[in-house]
């Protein structure tokens, strides 16, 4: 019961902590920036209105030469929020794109001017080609400009001290917080430098942590406490990130996007995110995929001492298991369930779920090669497991486990199973 307690008050120090470090950072950005802007947008808006009135442009006087001017104030920033959602490739595209239809209209009208049109013909070929060069421009080069690679620029990066380029972040999915292992791997540093934390998935982290159901909330508070765990590790920076998109997307969509626009991998477990995201040429660190590539080599004809635990699918058939969860299905070893036994590999199967292992008894080995486990099986049922093998290939080291984990839950039906 005080297990449970702390737990629980370490999952809620945990998610207080992250909200309070989210809530100081917005403020400190509202307080940084945007009041900064505002008062730049006020000094636009005095500066336009001012100067149309005094000016008086097209011979307007008093309120309609304000309001000329305000209306160009209101034109110039609403460009501002349109272009401040805009690529960076995208920019530099239309830039490009407009100078160069510029300079064409420059050279049309240069070769306008020496014609004996009169001079209204003159003055519409000149306007009229500004206009339509200029436009074409600027969105045939936004267009190509977002084909282009995109930089490795961010409004995330932090100038003032060194950090990562936004091109090597790797952005971390909801399920790999939730499957714990990524902590591990961090830290052996096979996985270090910067990881990027959208604040959409910390949200949904947060929603499964908060749900009624008491199985997603004790893996949202998992969660959480590997994250806490992650952010404590020197060498490893957990970068929140503020970027969202608007619309109803889901998280694994927007998680996609933000990868394509920042050029970032994505770390994740979800198998329909990696089908997804590989589609569309994003790179993808699977843990799944890793722990399966780590696993030992297993060859046809090579021999294993294994432990056999329960019965097999068909009537002679038994199953064991390796260290790192690698189902073994032997042929007629039913009857020699909780023994030892020597096996000669016939076929190994790679399915989604991960390997398995087909294999017979071995013949060349006399009934001596048939022995029971050296350890002594517990009061409840247990048992304890051999811990060599004939080719390299060992089995946990020996520890007693209750009788129930004999037959796990998962492991009904072995071509279908999803333990690995």
């Amino acid at each position: 019961m005080n297990g449970s307690g702390l737990t629980q008050a370490g999952a809620r120090l945990s998610e207080s902590s992250l909200s309070t470090a989210a809530a100081r950072s917005k403020l400190g950005g509202v307080l940084g920036q945007e009041w900064d802007f505002w008062v730049i947008r006020l000094a636009l808006f005095g500066s336009s209105v001012g100067l149309c009135f005094a000016l008086r442009p097209f011979n307007l006087h008093g309120l309609p030469a304000a309001g000329f001017g305000f209306l160009i104030a209101m034109v110039i920033l609403l460009a501002e929020l349109r272009l401040r959602h805009a690529e960076l490739s995208g920019l530099v595209g239309g830039s490009i794109g407009v100078v160069l239809g510029l300079l064409v209209s420059l050279l049309i009208t240069l070769v306008v001017s020496r014609t004996s049109e009169p001079e209204s013909a003159k003055s519409f070929i000149e306007f009229a080609s500004l206009l339509s060069l200029g436009y074409l421009g600027l969105v045939i080069g936004t267009r190509r400009g977002r084909e282009m690679r995109p930089l490795p620029f961010s409004e995330q990066v932090d100038v003032a001290a060194p950090s990562a380029p936004v091109s090597l972040m790797k952005l971390v999915d909801t399920s790999v917080l939730i499957d714990g292992r990524i902590a591990d791997i961090c830290e052996t540093h096979f996985l270090d430098g910067t990881l990027g934390l959208p604040r959409f998935v910390l949200h949904e982290l947060q929603m499964v942590a908060d749900s009624s159901d008491s199985l997603k909330r004790q893996r949202g508070r998992r969660g959480l406490e590997v994250l806490q765990r992650m952010q404590k590790m020197p060498g490893l920076e957990i970068r929140v990130l503020d970027d969202d998109f608007a619309g109803n997307l889901g998280v694994d969509q927007k998680l996609v996007e933000l990868a394509r626009r920042t050029g970032s991998k994505i770390v994740t477990n979800d198998y329909n995110l990696n089908k997804v995201a590989r589609v569309q040429n994003i790179p993808v660190l699977n843990i799944n995929e890793l722990a399966n590539a780590l696993k030992p080599a297993v060859l046809p004809g090579e021999s294993m001492r294994v432990l056999i635990l329960r019965e097999g699918k068909e009537p002679t058939q038994g199953v064991a298991y390796l260290d790192d969860g690698t189902m073994v299905v032997v042929d007629g070893a039913r009857r020699l369930i909780n023994r030892t036994v020597d096996i000669l590999v016939t076929s190994v199967h790679q399915t989604p779920a991960g390997k398995m292992i087909f294999g017979r008894l071995d013949e060349r080995h006399d009934s001596g090669s048939v022995r029971v486990a050296t350890a002594t099986a517990s009061p409840g049922g247990g048992r304890a497991e051999s811990s060599n093998g004939g080719n390299g290939h060992t089995l946990r080291p020996a520890r007693t486990e209750p009788g129930t984990a004999l037959d796990p839950a998962g492991a009904n039906s072995y071509p279908d199973s999803e333990t690995v």
